[in-house]
């Protein structure tokens, strides 16, 4: 009788589709199902299998196989089958556009779970489901499906899963941005996470998430705290996601106009890992860029590294807001010596287009970073001089709302007389 290993040297020799065929009928004897030895072979024949695809980058022949192996599946414990469909579906993230295909295959088999009232099977798929929703963007088709099995997991008390549910929850929320609710499933998936053993990659997401949420409320000194634990977490099972980890570490340094810090963290242990990696050499230019308060270098760094900030939503979100404040502090820096200054004079100083640089200063005077007025006639900037705030009308506001106050209480008492 052929085996894995004949099934493994044929394909190291080339013969692929000898190896497939060989794997193939190891999958299809029925004889003696409650045969351990044969069920073992099995399992690792249907392993083999979707890897061969994987590797082929055939992501019909992997789906074929996912949906064939529903007949060996019956035979084998259900907490093993749960862990098996989720390995051959996770092979399709190393087959370039295979997203739809995994997601079609991941609800099909969702649904044959419940039909078979395989229900751990069920909500393990369709938790694989709403994460492959998230990675695609669909959004509005994840929110119901959360809502929906988030229902089933709390009446059967399932801490592991709910932990997961919830916290994919967070996610779809904050990349919808609606933050409340993203804050609020965080705190959920915490919850549950406290009452059972939490693996280190489950404490390491949260913990991710956690300082995503908290430099979205410009906390970056708790935010990087947290990357400081994903970090370690992630690094200790060398998981890839320690380079994100590092990235949003540096990320929160810069926000708090440390540049100085990011070399500091790079010469770590952990960190001097990745040195040269593009992501954190782009890191790297932005510190310097902050460090000279060079708005010239930052550009420059935006266009250089243009694709991996493009491929990034979190880091893309607040270098924006730092290239505001950047070209902020380089206006005030430029208008202060004068008390009337042409418009292109200026855009010439910062290297801005003019309009740019209107619309910026407008916004400038309204929120009061200085005082101002744009002459728009004459393309000049006119700023008057720092004037010390009158308390007078404050004070007599205060005054006014401690009257009502009074007035409102005495009139309580007064009916309460009559």
């Amino acid at each position: 009788m052929s085996s894995v290993a004949d099934a493994n040297k044929a394909i190291d020799e080339g013969l692929y589709a000898d190896g497939k065929k060989i794997l193939e009928d190891i999958l299809s004897k029925k004889d003696a199902p409650e045969d351990e030895a044969l069920l073992a072979e099995q399992e690792k024949a249907l392993l083999r299998l979707g890897q061969l695809h994987r590797d082929q980058k055939d992501a019909e022949g992997l789906a074929k196989t996912v949906v064939d192996s529903r007949q060996f599946m019956a035979s084998i414990a259900k907490a093993k089958t749960a862990k098996l469909v989720r390995i051959l579906i996770d092979y399709f993230n190393d087959i370039p556009d295979s997203r739809e295909l995994q997601i079609r295959v991941t609800k099909e088999n969702a649904e044959w779970a419940k039909k078979e009232k395989r229900i751990f099977l069920k909500q393990n798929l369709e938790t694989k489901l709403i994460a492959q929703y998230y990675e695609a963007k669909a959004y509005r088709e994840a929110l119901p499906l959360i809502t929906q099995l988030l229902k089933e997991l709390k009446t059967l008390d399932d801490k592991m899963i709910l932990t997961e549910v919830h916290l994919l929850e967070s996610k779809v929320n904050h990349a919808i941005s609606n933050f409340p609710k993203a804050k609020a499933a965080l705190t959920s998936a915490r919850t549950a996470a406290n009452s059972i053993y939490c693996p280190p990659a489950m404490q390491a997401q949260l913990d991710m998430q956690g300082g995503i949420l908290h430099a979205e409320d410009k906390d970056f000194n708790t935010a990087a705290s947290y990357f400081f634990e994903t970090l370690e977490g992630f690094d200790s099972l060398d998981d890839p996601r320690t380079l994100p980890a590092l990235k949003y570490m540096l990320l929160c340094r810069i926000m708090l106009n440390q540049p100085e810090e990011v070399q500091s963290i790079l010469e770590g242990k952990v960190a001097s890992k990745y040195a040269g990696r593009r992501e954190i050499e782009v890191m790297k230019a932005v510190a310097e860029a902050q460090k000279h308060r060079s708005l010239e270098e930052f550009e420059k760094t935006l266009r250089q590294y243009k694709d991996e900030l493009a491929s990034d939503p979190i880091v893309r979100s607040h270098l924006s807001a730092l290239y505001d404040s950047l070209l902020e502090q380089n206006l005030l820096r430029v208008i202060e010596p004068y008390s009337r200054v042409e418009l292109a004079h200026i855009a010439k100083m910062v290297h801005q287009p003019v309009r740019d640089v209107e619309q910026k200063l407008s916004q400038m005077i309204l929120d009061k970073a200085f005082q101002g007025v744009l002459d728009q006639g004459a393309g000049c900037l006119v700023v008057f001089d720092e004037t010390e705030e009158d308390e007078t009308y404050e004070m007599a506001l205060g005054t006014l709302k401690q009257i009502s106050h009074v007035v409102d209480n005495l009139y309580q008492q007064a009916s309460e007389l009559t």
